[in-house]
């Protein structure tokens, strides 16, 4: 278990990690660190002799927060198997916080899906959950997780809309320093979500000096 401190700033995200998603994956990073948090990625370390689920196990337990994102789960065309993994994790989730002892049953987990109601059709188990509605839209997501996090985490933020223009702020900026580094679009594309986490850091930080 790690010190206190880091595992109440840990904030787990079970998404997918595929360019598609991307948009809304980067706009989840930049709200977890305005909002003082430290995300928290299975794709954060490339070693190849770790096992994928212990090294998500170990995220998991590190982390007092969480979110899921399932709105990628089904199939998306005929004959294509669904894609498991998020929900998966989601159940290791809840196991932890049950079966984990007392300091991880004060976790606290926030659910996206695409349209509030759809999971029900293949995951029954959480009627009665509350499952928050992005519409595959960045400023969406960004809203309905700073709401979260004002609300159920009592961690004082920006509103949703200041959040959402600060975005819009940042990665205009981040755009331009990618071109001035010669970075052409195919490497802002496919950077991956930890050197994104460092060009958010920094630029928070040059804010405040």
């Amino acid at each position: 278990m790690p010190p206190k401190n880091k595992f109440d700033k840990n904030i787990f995200i079970n998404c997918p990690f595929d360019k598609k998603y991307n948009p809304m994956l980067r706009a989840m990073l930049f709200s977890a660190i305005v909002c003082g948090l430290e995300p928290r990625l299975a794709s954060e370390s490339s070693d190849s002799s770790q096992v994928r689920i212990n090294k998500i196990t170990r995220l998991i337990k590190n982390s007092r927060y969480s979110v899921h994102d399932l709105s990628r789960m089904p199939a998306k065309e005929k004959g294509e198997f669904p894609r498991f993994n998020m929900p998966f994790e989601l159940g290791v989730d809840f196991g932890s916080k049950i079966y984990g002892g007392r300091m991880l049953s004060s976790k606290k987990s926030l659910i996206f899906d695409k349209e509030r109601f759809r999971y029900q059709r293949a995951l029954s188990d959480l009627a009665g959950v509350d499952i928050k509605a992005h519409n595959s839209k960045p400023d969406e997501l960004i809203r309905q997780f700073r709401e979260w996090v004002r609300n159920d985490l009592g961690i004082k933020c920006k509103s949703g809309s200041q959040l959402c223009d600060a975005y819009k702020v940042f990665y205009g900026d981040f755009k331009q320093i990618m071109k001035e580094e010669g970075f052409k679009q195919r490497d802002i594309d496919n950077m991956s979500p930890n050197e994104f986490i460092h060009y958010i850091k920094q630029w928070m930080k040059g804010r405040k000096n």
